[in-house]
């Protein structure tokens, strides 16, 4: 009758998984002629990109005072309804409409700032012939749009974006949501954060190949001041070096300045409607 064998085995366990940080070891043994030892290593999921809301504040005062007067419609024609219905509706369709228009822009906005942004970013970037040694530059980088997405179609180049910072201009503004989102994209070894003002970069000049910018120039309220950082971009660019630059209201005027800085092939794209606002691609490159 043959013998029954026994087992041995031990199992190490080494993870994350109970909260506390801590490792932990389960095991069972017998008798068996063989052992084993198996490590486990676990990793908490890094969190998918966020890009942030542009504007932030601007957007929830639209939505709270459009909520508010829609509440406010709908108990103005409540409580008028009986004595006096058509004033009372007339008053609630005009207080209610102009609440929902208000609402309305909110979702606009978010919408543009979720999903609109993504696609000018595609279009910038597709709009430029990559070779993938370039040093990029990207003006304004906020929590790295277009800094990401321009160092991920590089191989042996590098992006750099500068920025101040300002969090009433993108919620969450910062370098370390910024390199937060490069490593969720898998960029993060392509990539150099510089705190500094586009109207004074930290570069000397013939820098770069390429230079990037989204909604951050606007925010320079003197058109003199908003020339210095247009002068920066065309001083720190390479000979032959592209610009490419989407944002609201001035995009003519920067076509106009880059012209006279002496950039070549300036181009202006057709409308895009963002932030219930006309925006606008300036290109160009430098001779």
């Amino acid at each position: 009758m043959a013998s029954r064998t026994g087992l041995r085995a031990g199992v190490l366990w080494r993870g994350r998984g109970y909260g506390d940080g801590e490792n932990r070891e389960v095991g069972f043994q017998g008798d068996a002629n063989f052992s084993s030892n198996v490590t486990w290593s676990l990793s908490p999921p890094v969190p998918a990109a966020n890009y942030g809301i542009d504007a932030p504040k601007l957007v929830q005062r639209f939505a709270v005072r459009g909520g508010l007067l829609v509440v406010f419609a709908a108990v103005l024609y409540i409580v008028n309804r009986r004595t006096s219905p058509g004033t009372a509706l007339a008053l609630a369709l005009a207080c209610g409409g102009i609440g929902l228009g208000f609402l309305a822009t909110a979702g606009i906005m978010l919408w543009s700032s979720r999903v609109g942004k993504l696609k000018i970013r595609d279009e910038i970037l597709n709009g430029i012939t990559w070779r993938g040694d370039e040093a990029v530059l990207d003006l304004g980088c906020g929590r790295g749009l277009l800094l990401i997405g321009a160092a991920k179609r590089l191989k042996t180049g590098r992006a750099t974006g500068v920025d101040t910072w300002r969090a009433d201009v993108l919620s969450g503004n910062s370098s370390e949501a910024a390199m937060q989102n490069a490593k969720a994209e898998g960029a993060a070894d392509r990539i150099r954060l510089e705190t500094s003002d586009i109207r004074k970069l930290p570069f000397g000049a013939n820098t770069f190949d390429v230079a990037v910018s989204s909604l951050a120039i606007h925010n320079i309220p003197a058109r003199a001041e908003r020339a210095k950082a247009l002068a920066e971009i065309v001083r720190v660019l390479k000979p032959s070096g592209r610009v490419a630059i989407f944002d609201l209201m001035y995009p003519g005027e920067y076509a106009k300045t880059l012209g006279e800085l002496g950039l070549s092939d300036v181009k202006l794209s057709g409308y895009k409607f963002l932030w219930c606002l006309p925006g606008r691609i300036v290109t160009a490159r430098k001779p």
